[in-house]
């Protein structure tokens, strides 16, 4: 493309893509549109970057709709709306302006191409369950704005890192859209919300390092302040779990009761109580706890993170656990070969990767119940387990994030 054709393109949306964007095409060219609905034609304005005649695609955000899909609705987060100005739209909810039932249409579409293409042929994508009945907004325990160098406090435009001002948050809990509303100035950085299960909005902000090295220069004679950590509780089932107020924890109110259900009735009648059993990626413990319930009292739950593997020590402290802190494929390297009873395998986004995958078949568990927020990582790493001769008999999948591209699945793989 020269400098002076068109910067805007109208475009038929033929597909979704993986990370929520849509897929249309121009002149043989791939062209990832946001905003979009398949079926729907748009113009759309092509980004900086898509002036290149060499790329292999281009990128590009809905400024008008053409022809509606019949699922288009008023986007629900009203500033993210088609109307606005694409560089003022915040990102966090790219398909809230698709109807609901809808984007989990959408979503199993994503998971399907993604185990067509990485996982082999012959996996079909379960649909994906809603859990609860509501509208999709409200749901957020957990949100991260930004203040910028003018004080400006807000969330990210959508696929940038500039601050814009915006005047509700449908997607978060009301108490902390609430306090998001309260929250003024301050340096730059970012500031987290997080309501757990009191109820009670915890604000936790977090300047950028080039302010704070310049703060520990000036008060703390170069060396970093001890950095403090509320202790928050979470509640799954009658289990309470202990967590860093700013540590992970899943965002979804029901996320932890859903997928500890999920991962239960996928290893029901794999556990031997006699083996070891193995949480991999386990956080605060709460797989581990799943693992307990089913029988099993040989549990070893690993976790990269010092502060997460102590809470998981006081979580599990009635059970039979052992709470190790170590990076899964290290830790992995120092187990016997043979006789592992089941696994739960929760890594992040970027999935387990081949080498631990292959360090899990190595041990020849009985069963593995793999736990994904990602459906092209998932779909990799069970090609990989498939080429080893696993099978996977069993798959859901689970709108946690609503108005989101983002849902989380469980696999069941056995040998």
């Amino acid at each position: 493309m020269t400098s002076s054709s068109p910067r805007t393109l109208d475009l038929d949306i033929t597909g979704i893509a993986h990370g929520g964007t849509f897929v249309a095409r121009h002149e043989g060219r791939v062209v990832f549109v946001s905003d979009a609905i398949p079926g729907e034609r748009v113009r759309a304005r092509l980004d900086d970057s898509s002036t290149d005649d060499s790329k292999s695609f281009w990128r590009a955000e809905t400024v008008d709709v053409l022809d509606a899909s019949e699922h288009r609705r008023p986007h629900v987060w009203a500033e993210a709306d088609v109307s606005r100005d694409p560089s003022q739209r915040p990102g966090g909810a790219d398909l809230g302006h698709v109807e609901l039932a809808h984007q989990r249409t959408l979503k199993r579409q994503v998971l399907s191409e993604a185990l067509d293409r990485f996982a082999g042929t012959g996996l079909d994508a379960p649909e994906v369950e809603p859990v609860d009945s509501s509208d999709g907004t409200g749901w957020r325990t957990r949100v991260t704005l930004h203040v910028d160098g003018e004080g400006r406090v807000g969330p990210y435009a959508a696929r940038s890192h500039r601050v814009i001002d915006v005047g509700a948050h449908p997607l978060a809990r009301p108490a902390i859209a609430d306090a998001a509303a309260a929250l003024a100035g301050g340096g730059p950085g970012r500031i987290e919300l997080v309501e757990p299960a009191d109820g009670r909005v915890r604000v936790i902000r977090r300047e950028d390092d080039v302010r704070r090295k310049d703060v520990e220069r000036r008060h703390g004679r170069g060396r970093p302040p001890r950095r403090t950590h509320e202790t928050v509780h979470e509640q799954v089932g009658d289990r309470r779990f202990q967590v860093d107020a700013d540590g992970f924890w899943q965002v979804h109110p029901r996320a932890a009761s859903v997928l500890d259900a999920a991962v239960y009735g996928l290893l029901e009648d794999h556990v031997d109580e006699a083996a070891a059993h193995y949480d991999l990626y386990g956080g605060v413990g709460l797989f581990a706890a799943t693992l307990a319930d089913l029988g099993a009292t040989n549990i070893v739950t690993v976790e990269s993170s010092a502060r997460a593997t102590e809470h998981a020590k006081t979580n599990l402290a009635p059970l039979e656990v052992k709470a190790v802190t170590a990076r899964v494929d290290k830790f992995l390297s120092t187990v016997p070969r043979t006789g592992a009873g089941t696994v739960v395998l929760d890594p992040p986004r970027a999935g387990a990767g081949r080498a631990v995958v292959e360090a899990l078949h190595a041990m020849s568990p009985e069963a593995i119940a793999y736990v994904a927020c990602d459906p092209v990582a998932l779909a990799r790493d069970l090609g990989t387990f498939r080429s080893l001769g696993w099978q996977v008999p069993r798959m859901r999948a689970f709108d946690l994030f609503p108005h989101s591209h983002h849902f989380e699945v469980v696999a069941l793989l056995t040998r």
